[in-house]
């Protein structure tokens, strides 16, 4: 469980007054969040979720609040920010930046079906082709630099052949950028628990704050690796076509894109079990939430390795 900011039904009702939301009707806290403080908030006009941010800054946040109006507008499920009375997303509450946006239906799934991976798919695709007309720019705070430096740090905790296969995965990238795909608004972390099913249905996208401007089919890998793997910590074949042929219906994929497919796989398999090593070795301190088990990204990027032809379309 994270470290969360108390907030009481007295500082919520003064809160919403800058706002038209009508009177509170019911304040929860969300026990499952990670990075931020949440609470379920249903008003005389409908349910709502606000957030209190731990760790980003009021000025960071705008990026990604506009983004979700933005994706929102054009059709996209993912909470879209109220503005308060000052036309403003961002405000302030108990000394930390807060903003409230919609409450989407749904709920995660654990294991997806086919079905469920080619629904993912196409939202996937609608999402970065609506993204394409969002002008505002984030670097990926998660990029080169961030992989080298942090592999630096936790070689010091890993066995010799592990920290051998992270120098070396860390090395090919830095050598072999991904270039000349295309690039545009990506979520960097549509993992199952950031994605919200009614049946075969996408409900919503949530957890936006690592979205950033990247390579697309990045993003698609990282949802792969996630969605689409076996018990065996390969891609499942049905499930993998399945999400990139709605993918590509809904934005196809270039022949560049198909070429680099094998060391994107491996990217995002290493971003995560670079952010897993560094959580699990090198907690922040004060941190209370228990950091995930880095050993399975280690399988994925391993066998990713091993398979020279990984499932495609």
């Amino acid at each position: 469980m994270a470290v969360f900011t108390t907030v009481t039904e007295p500082d919520i009702s003064v809160w919403l007054a800058n706002y038209s939301l009508g009177i509170l009707l019911e304040l929860e806290g969300i026990p499952e969040g990670i990075e931020n403080t949440n609470y379920f908030v249903t008003t005389g006009n409908g349910r709502f979720v606000l957030t209190l941010f731990e760790k980003l800054t009021a000025k960071e946040l705008p990026f990604f609040l506009n983004l979700m109006a933005h994706l929102s507008r054009h059709g996209i499920p993912c909470p879209a920010p109220v503005a308060n009375l000052q036309n403003r997303f961002l405000g302030e509450l108990n000394g930390k930046p807060a903003c409230i946006v919609s409450r989407l239906s749904g709920k995660s799934v654990t294991q997806p079906t086919a079905a469920q991976c080619a629904a993912m798919g196409a939202m996937l695709g609608r999402m970065h082709v609506a993204g394409q007309s969002f002008e505002e720019q984030m670097l990926n705070p998660r990029g080169a630099a961030w992989r080298f430096e942090a592999s630096e740090a936790v070689k010091q905790f890993l066995s010799p052949q592990d920290a051998a296969l992270l120098d070396s995965e860390v090395e090919l990238h830095a050598k072999h950028a991904l270039v000349d795909i295309p690039r545009g608004v990506i979520h960097a972390d549509l993992f199952r628990d950031n994605v919200l099913m009614e049946g075969d249905r996408v409900g919503g996208l949530v957890d936006f704050y690592f979205a950033c401007t990247g390579n697309l089919l990045y993003d698609v890998a990282i949802t792969v690796n996630d969605w689409c793997l076996g018990a065996d910590s390969k891609l499942d074949a049905v499930r993998t076509r399945a999400m990139l042929s709605a993918y590509h219906a809904a934005r196809p994929f270039t022949g560049r894109e198909a070429e680099v497919w094998p060391q994107t796989l491996r990217l995002a398999a290493l971003r995560f079990w670079i952010s897993r090593l560094y959580d699990l070795h090198l907690p922040r301190e004060g941190e209370l939430v228990v950091p995930r088990n880095p050993e399975p990204f280690r399988r994925i990027l391993q066998n990713h390795i091993e398979t020279t032809q990984p499932v495609w379309l």
